[in-house]
């Protein structure tokens, strides 16, 4: 029987230091002004796209007498469409130069690779925007024509070719190449990760390298690659001047990657609209720019689902 003489002493709280409480409080001072930050702006888009939702469409010049759906519906397919072009260029880009420098490159120019692929990231999308439009462009214009005349059977192929060469693709390509830095970066921190018994124990076995990497490393960094093809996937549904220097768009919805009737994407028709709006049309591009702020939320809950399958990925949680 346990007396109060025999019972164990409580512990006692740690008391804090003051670095400690100042840590902590920044750190909870910072979470919560970003999830503050947050609910307001998604507050002043609902309340600001209000009008444009709750106002006839023939009193709204943009619209033309058109409903809002009519009108928006291939802003968002031109931003989905185009964004899946890009990841789907990227990823397999960014995946092989990751594998590359964490893998196979010698040391020195490992670093030296890694220094070029983070620079990228730190160009100005302006820049890629002028290069888009003025160079790859023209580029690729003469290919896109024999894409056509060989191709044409194949629907995203079909022509006519587009006479300057800004078309939906010519757009992917450049937004491609932005997001590129982004997921290298991450998917080469994410493979260097995996542990270096699971690749000495696979070598042991007598796995090539390349056996190595398919069943040691590929795997434990697949959560990894979603949140880094994930967040690439952020940039490019959000990019607007690149976009609107590039793309030649002229609305409707169209899977053709090589005419000039392209659909436009929502960033880039909110930059090119808003210095002439007024009124209930600023409404209705704000309107929009709702529909782009929800196309993001639900881009990273499928992307945090995903990533919350794989447990055993240090980053996951």
């Amino acid at each position: 029987m346990t007396t109060p003489e025999t019972a164990a002493p409580a512990r006692a709280k740690p008391r804090l230091r003051p670095g400690d409480r100042v840590f902590s409080g920044s750190a909870l001072t910072a979470g919560t002004l970003i999830l503050a930050i947050l609910a307001g702006v998604a507050a002043f888009l609902l309340l600001e796209s209000i009008p444009a939702l709750t106002t006839d469409p023939a009193d709204i010049n943009i619209l033309d007498g058109e409903p809002f759906w009519s009108y928006v519906a291939p802003l968002v397919f031109g931003t989905l469409w185009s964004a899946a072009l890009a990841l789907l260029m990227a990823v397999p880009v960014a995946i092989g130069i990751a594998l590359f420098i964490s893998h196979y490159a010698p040391r020195r120019l490992a670093q030296g690779l890694g220094y070029i692929i983070d620079l990228l990231a730190a160009v100005p999308s302006v820049v890629f925007g002028l290069w888009g439009g003025n160079v790859l462009a023209t580029a690729v214009q003469p290919a896109y024509s024999w894409m056509t005349e060989y191709l044409g059977w194949i629907p995203l192929f079909a022509g006519p070719a587009s006479g300057t060469g800004r078309t939906i693709l010519t757009a992917s390509i450049v937004l491609a190449v932005m997001i590129l830095p982004i997921i290298t970066a991450l998917c080469r921190e994410v493979f260097l990760q995996t542990p270096v018994l699971h690749e000495e124990a696979a070598l042991a076995l007598g796995a090539t390298r390349w056996e190595m990497i398919r069943t040691a490393v590929l795997p434990f960094g697949r959560a990894g690659i979603v949140s880094a093809s994930m967040l690439g996937l952020g940039r490019a549904l959000g990019e607007t001047m690149a976009v609107a220097m590039v793309l030649s768009a002229s609305g409707g919805i169209s899977f053709a990657l090589l005419t000039s009737s392209n659909p436009g994407t929502i960033a880039a028709n909110i930059a090119l609209r808003f210095a002439e709006a007024f009124g209930t049309n600023i409404n209705l591009l704000i309107a929009t720019g709702l529909i782009l702020f929800a196309i993001t939320l639900i881009v990273n809950m499928i992307a945090r689902w995903i990533i919350g399958r794989r447990k055993e990925f240090s980053g996951a949680n």
